[in-house]
Parts: C-alpha cells; sequence; structure tokens
C-alpha cells in the first residue's frame, strides 16, 4: 500500500497546454496598476451561449469535458494568458480577524490550487487586478417564478477597455463574492467553482463530482476532476481578443448582434 501511494505521489500532474499568444503583440508588464478604465457600452449581459457541440467521447462514452455547456462574449472568451487576483485582507481586529484569516486561508488554498495549471498572481491592490475576490454573502437573487434565491457565491462579469503603463487593452473584470458562513472545506469548495468562473470557464458541469459542478455532491470538492482540466485545456487554446492592445480606449469595440445573456453565476448553497 505504501509503494503504490508512493509511485501515486510521484506521478506527474496534468499539464495544461500553453495558451493562446494575444494576437495583439506582446503582453504589457505582469499587474500593473490600472491608469484608466473604460466600461464597454451597450452590453448589459456580457455572457451568451456558446452554441458549440460536444466534444465527442471515444467509443460512444460521455464527451470528455463540457466544452459545450460554456458561455462566452461578444468579443470571444474572457480569458487572459495572465491574471491578476486581489483577495480582501483580513481585519485587524479580534474576534473579527480570526475568522477574516480563516476565510482568506481557504480563498488562498483555492487560488494556489488553480495556480497549478494557469499563470496567477496575487495583487496587493485592487487597482492592480482582473478577477476582485470579496468577503460577502452574495445579495439575493429573484427568479423568473418570483422566489428569491440565496447562495454562498458568485460572480460576475463585466466588459472593460483598460489602460496600464500607457497602453490601452481589452479586459474582463470579475467580481467574486464568498461569504464566510461556511465551514473550511466547503468553503474553499465554493471558492474554487467561483475562481473558476472567473478564469474563463462560465458554465456549470452536470457532474456533480466536478469543480463546476451546477449542483454540488455532499462533499466538498477541492481539486479539479480530469473534466474540469480537459474543459480548461480546451478553453485556453481557443482564439480571443481580450488582452488584446487597443490603439484608441474603447475604438472600434462594437459588438456583434447576440442573444440576451447573462452577467455572472452563483454557487448554490
Amino acid at each position: 500500500m505504501k509503494v503504490a501511494l508512493a509511485l501515486l505521489l510521484l506521478l506527474p500532474r496534468p499539464a495544461l497546454a500553453e495558451p493562446k499568444p494575444s494576437t495583439a503583440g506582446s503582453a504589457s508588464p505582469p499587474c500593473a496598476a490600472a491608469e484608466a478604465t473604460t466600461p464597454l457600452a451597450g452590453i448589459a449581459n456580457p455572457l451568451v451561449p456558446a452554441e458549440i457541440p460536444p466534444a465527442a467521447g471515444v467509443g460512444g462514452s460521455a464527451p470528455p469535458d463540457y466544452r459545450h455547456r460554456l458561455s462566452r462574449t461578444p468579443f470571444g472568451w474572457p480569458r487572459l494568458d495572465r491574471w491578476c487576483v486581489w483577495l480582501q485582507p483580513a481585519s485587524t481586529a479580534e474576534p473579527a480577524a480570526r475568522w477574516d484569516r480563516l476565510w482568506l486561508e481557504a480563498l488562498q488554498a483555492a487560488l494556489d490550487t488553480w495556480a497549478e495549471w494557469l499563470p496567477i498572481q496575487r495583487v496587493a491592490h485592487p487597482e492592480e487586478a482582473q478577477i476582485l475576490v470579496e468577503r460577502r454573502p452574495p445579495p439575493l437573487r429573484r427568479e423568473a417564478s418570483g422566489r428569491t434565491r440565496a447562495s454562498h457565491g458568485r460572480a460576475s462579469l463585466e466588459l472593460q477597455a483598460v489602460r496600464r503603463q500607457g497602453e490601452w487593452r481589452l479586459e474582463p473584470r470579475v467580481t467574486v463574492l464568498v461569504g464566510a458562513t461556511q465551514r473550511p472545506a466547503a468553503l474553499q469548495a465554493t471558492a474554487l467553482h467561483e475562481l473558476g468562473h472567473a478564469l474563463g470557464l462560465w458554465g456549470h458541469s452536470e457532474a456533480a463530482l466536478d469543480v463546476m459542478a451546477a449542483s454540488p455532491g455532499p462533499l466538498p470538492v477541492l481539486r479539479p476532476t480530469a473534466r474540469d482540466l480537459e474543459t480548461l485545456r480546451w478553453l485556453y487554446r481557443q482564439p480571443t481578443r481580450f488582452g488584446e492592445r487597443l490603439p484608441d480606449g474603447t475604438a472600434g469595440l462594437t459588438p456583434p448582434a447576440a442573444p440576451p445573456g447573462r452577467r455572472g453565476s452563483d454557487h448554490p448553497p
């Protein structure tokens, strides 16, 4: 048993294919502070269904990923070759500081997990980030039936032009809300799920054991599954305009006509 466990620990982790370089030329230096931002006008709901066919399974088996369940934006897949993430700092006053530290530890663990497959840097200031994670529960969401629904986490996407070190680029801006009322493992699972959205997986898997499951199973999922990683690999091979250098702010960024979409995604309680 010990020999088998040792062999398992020596196995290499699945490697994510290198993200496709931006067609706009060399990327700006990592995590430079934003000097100016301009939200893209006329985009009430940035996410629309991608409407792509499922991946073919081997020998008639189930699809190896859930790419067909993802949403995209009018400018392509909302992903970057490098991500800068800000986590709300813990309070310094007791007793709140103790609970804030537990929240921060769970969020950092989730961030470190995704960083095994994607270039991610944690930053000290919100203006340096494309992903901002706040320690508060999402507001209640009213469904079409009129009922309200609570959730432990929510990621919301905005599209904007950002000037960093004198250069304008198209960027996604994601605000992630994660409450602090769950037990540590469940909190980490919620954070892993919502960060998965923020990093481009704007959709849900139908399999309860996947990190990005629409309805989570009875136990917290703390590691991406093979299906999660295969979907991530596929996503980061797709072309996108995000990260593209813009000659003059939002000039020329007119989105094509698209069906009504959605702004974000919840993690159910």
